[in-house]
């Protein structure tokens, strides 16, 4: 039977992800329950999604900035504060040391208890969990919590930036084909909601689709997790990685 870390256990956590809005189509209404309850969450963006969005207007520098601006605006939504962003290429992230110790060196920084990340499975049942970059930083996400993260031996540079060794407890995948654990949203979906709100660039052309889309996703996953009629739910496959 797998175990999952108490919320009591958890002092801080370290979400990763590829792009502005992925954390929060996946998980915001689990993060805001985690900062309701305490938890500190820093958020980890590898890239500044410059390559989405649908005005043409203005240039892709413009849109990394409006990005990064939607993210924070969204991340006050769950209750999180700490947003850093690598500013990695959108939609050309590639497997590679240089990500694992730019990963590795933000884990050693926070020190989180639980990291939340990209599965980096392919799923086959909902194709755009599985973009590339996802997949990218699911893979390099978990080598940087085990091995990089808690090996004192490994990229000596961030020990002489004075950054120690840390293991990581336990990992949530999110969007892959096999979770294995729910959590009940229902009453933070108004605030997941505001914070794909927040994502103008990607979310404004859908109007009230959007949250018509979400509940149907987040009850059929509430559904599977025995949760009952009307509630709506996260999931994720959860690493033990202590």
């Amino acid at each position: 039977m797998r175990t999952v870390l108490d919320l009591s256990e958890i002092t801080r956590v370290l979400a990763v992800l590829a792009h502005p809005d992925d954390v929060d189509f996946g998980s915001a209404g689990t993060i805001a329950s985690w900062t309701d309850a305490g938890v500190e969450v820093t958020y980890l963006i590898v890239t500044d999604g410059d390559a989405g969005g649908f005005d043409d207007g203005i240039t892709r520098a413009e849109m990394a900035e409006l990005r990064r601006k939607e993210q924070r605006a969204a991340a006050e939504a769950a209750g999180v504060t700490d947003v850093r962003f690598l500013g990695h290429p959108d939609g050309r992230l590639e497997p590679g040391f240089g990500l694992r110790r730019d990963i590795a060196r933000v884990i050693r920084q926070v020190r989180p208890d639980r990291v939340l990340t990209h599965s980096p499975e392919r799923n086959y049942q909902r194709i755009a969990p599985s973009h590339p970059d996802h997949r990218v930083v699911g893979g390099a996400t978990l080598d940087a919590v085990y091995p990089d993260a808690r090996n004192p031996y490994a990229f000596p540079e961030l020990r002489e930036e004075g950054l120690e060794a840390w293991t990581v407890r336990e990992v949530w995948l999110s969007g892959g084909p096999t979770p294995d654990f729910s959590v009940d949203v229902t009453e933070q979906f108004g605030r997941k909601l505001t914070a794909l709100k927040a994502h103008a660039t990607q979310t404004a052309h859908m109007g009230d689709g959007l949250e018509e889309m979400l509940r149907g996703w987040m009850g059929a996953s509430a559904a599977a997790a025995g949760f009952g009629d009307g509630r709506l739910a996260e999931s994720f496959q959860v690493v033990d990685t202590a």
